[in-house]
């Protein structure tokens, strides 16, 4: 069943509800800048990253309100039976507008979800972005762990049944139209050192993957539906300061090789130019065992860039060199799947090539800070 957009009645009360909450949505749009978010200073009240700690599930796949932010992001590679090819994008952010504890008042609260929709039409050449932006409340927004569920202002990415999988992702926006169904195929995987994730001196989050999902269902986009299938990759990450001074953001690989194997692999830019010496990755192999991958291991090289209609340039062909492996070459799907959004940037389907030209993957790029 598709979850029918709000109508006038509830388009009424949450304008009501966000002018009785104009100052912490104001608040909100401040902190999910990527700096404030990802980089803030003030962290007194909540729980930091610092220390590797064992995960418990199902309680991890649900929010940690003690953190400042986290994220449920998601990630498709599909295509129907004409081969036409699409991706989809759904993340859900959670950002606290205060520490836990002390009296929160009755049209107020401490968090605040933002999450974004993205389908990337390869053969009609468009990408389309949404967003939608409400306070926590059960009828709003939120998240919980068992079964698992979060929630933005009607689009849905929760358990099928009880516990965790199979998962649906249920959103409506306008003529785009994401019901998929998505099943683990290989087992989670820990990033980082055993979960966490460093990226600076104190500086760290508990970040866990599940690399790769079957993924079902259709996409329909002004008014024509297509029953799709392929994969996708699932991340987990929550934190309470990730960057640290000199750290602008990041380029991010989640790739799927055709031949069953995964490779995730993100570098920190820095304003000075040096390569980061948090940059890490994990290389999964079918069976599902995931080698932990250090700056030595790989290296992240631009090719090509595309400029926006603001004039930011965005590297949408890269070089992967790796020190055990040939060179792959990852080419964006389409160069503008840039995400015109509160969180400026640039989100897309990629396709990875050997060294010969030839197809043997795909996956999503994330690059964040250019703007």
């Amino acid at each position: 069943m598709r979850r029918r957009e709000p109508g006038a009645g509830r388009t009424a009360c949450m304008a009501l509800v966000l002018m009785c909450c104009l100052s912490v949505a104001d608040r909100a749009q401040t902190q999910l800048r990527l700096e404030s978010v990802l980089g803030a200073t003030d962290t007194d009240g909540f729980v930091r990253a610092d220390v590797v700690r064992p995960f418990e599930f199902p309680d991890d796949h649900g929010p940690h309100e003690d953190f400042r932010s986290e994220w449920w992001y998601l990630t498709v590679n599909v295509s129907d039976a004409d081969g036409a090819a699409f991706g989809v994008q759904f993340t859900a952010f959670r950002q606290a507008t205060a520490p836990p504890g002390g009296p929160v008042e009755d049209w107020s609260t401490r968090q605040v979800y933002l999450a974004h929709l993205a389908v990337t039409d390869v053969a009609g050449r468009r990408h389309r972005s949404h967003e939608r932006l409400a306070r926590g409340h059960p009828r709003l927004a939120g998240a919980r762990a068992d079964p698992f569920a979060v929630w933005v202002d009607g689009w849905r990415l929760a358990a099928v049944a009880e516990g965790f999988a199979p998962l649906r992702l249920e959103a409506r926006a306008g003529a785009t139209v994401v019901d998929l169904v998505l099943e683990p195929v290989k087992p989670l995987v820990l990033q980082g050192d055993r979960g966490l994730s460093a990226k600076g001196p104190g500086q760290a989050s508990y970040y866990y993957s599940l690399p790769r999902l079957t993924a079902t269902g259709a996409l329909e986009l002004d008014g024509v539906r297509h029953a799709v299938q392929g994969f996708a990759w699932f991340d987990r990450e929550w934190s309470t300061s990730l960057l640290s001074a000199g750290q602008i953001g990041w380029d991010w690989f989640g790739l799927q090789f055709d031949d069953g194997e995964e490779l995730m692999a993100f570098r920190l830019r820095r304003d000075d130019g040096a390569r980061d010496p948090y940059d890490h990755g994990s290389w999964i192999a079918r069976d599902g065992r995931a080698r932990h991958l250090e700056p030595a291991d790989f290296e992240l090289v631009p090719l090509r860039y595309w400029r926006d209609r603001a004039g930011v340039r965005w590297p949408v062909e890269w070089e992967i060199r790796l020190a055990d492996r040939a060179p792959l070459r990852v080419v964006a799907a389409l160069d503008d799947q840039r995400m015109d959004t509160l969180l400026v940037y640039w989100e897309g389907l990629v396709r990875v090539l050997d060294e010969r030209g030839r197809r043997i993957g795909a996956g999503y790029m994330e690059l964040t800070g250019y703007d």
